[in-house]
């Protein structure tokens, strides 16, 4: 095995963290801001990439620093290590209210595809890299654009889904049609192409967008029910349309109304 072997819990319903458990000299590898807190004995280090056997090296470091620049990440993830005798924990926790979901890569063929801001953490040995479109009616449209990444290796890794999380199960051929943006990931084994809606009304007046994501089995999808995009277009278009200030709740005072209110320095 070439990745580190860690043992987890994840806790929490709504805002999950997941805590790591790591005997002496194992190591996980995170997105920079997921950590929560750690044990007295745990190493943090900043590194160039994943740390893998495929960032090794000093040109194999810049090309995986090269890779998370493209799927918009930062150039540096931080590895934390026990390096004292006995059992140490790291915890990480997710970004908004959502699911986080364990991945056995080796369950997976070794490789699993996800979106550019799934990826939580990972045991210390997993590739992060970025998986390119080769099509071209997806890359141009498909809502996560020329590349998403790939996590491969044999060990474990966590990725993160916004709300409410589907996993499907998809039979050869079958056919799943998905908003694009509520894709969390799915395995290699699973093709995955855009749709145009269609019509004439749909198109104009649907309101969902121009195009599905089609996902044709065999394989496993995970579906996430609140993207972080619709989240904070939500919220950036409500702050839009009433200036940064309350709606008043529908009260008959208005304006008036907020005067009244307890707390008004937001």
């Amino acid at each position: 095995m070439t990745a580190h072997e860690i043992d987890y819990r994840i806790y929490g319903e709504e805002m999950q963290y997941v805590e790591i458990e790591l005997d002496p000299q194992e190591g996980v590898v995170a997105e920079a801001g997921s950590f929560m807190m750690m044990d007295d004995g745990i190493k943090m280090e900043t590194i160039f990439g994943d740390g893998s056997k495929n960032d090794s090296g000093f040109l194999g470091k810049i090309l995986g620093a090269g890779k998370r620049i493209l799927t918009g990440e930062s150039l540096f993830m931080t590895a934390f290590y026990n390096d004292l005798i006995g059992k140490r924990n790291v915890s990480f926790a997710s970004p908004y209210p959502g699911k986080i979901i364990p991945i056995d890569l080796a369950q997976f063929g070794g490789k699993f595809i996800c979106q550019k801001d799934a990826f939580l953490c990972a045991a210390k040995g997993v590739s992060i890299g970025i998986e390119f479109s080769k099509k071209l009616g997806r890359g141009l449209f498909g809502g996560e654009g020329f590349v998403m990444q790939k996590l491969e290796g044999d060990g474990m890794a966590f990725v993160h889904a916004g709300g409410t999380m589907a996993k499907k199960e998809l039979l050869a051929g079958e056919i799943l049609r998905v908003d694009t943006g509520c894709i969390v990931g799915f395995d290699q084994t699973v093709d995955y192409d855009i749709e145009f809606v269609g019509g004439i009304k749909n198109t104009v007046f649907g309101g969902e967008g121009l195009f599905f994501a089609k996902l044709q089995g065999p394989g496993t999808v995970y579906i996430q029910s609140l993207p972080f995009s619709r989240l904070a277009g939500r919220v950036l278009a409500s702050a839009t349309r009433s200036g940064g200030k309350s709606k008043g709740e529908g009260s008959v005072l208005g304006g008036l109304g907020d005067l009244l209110d307890g707390d008004n320095r937001f």
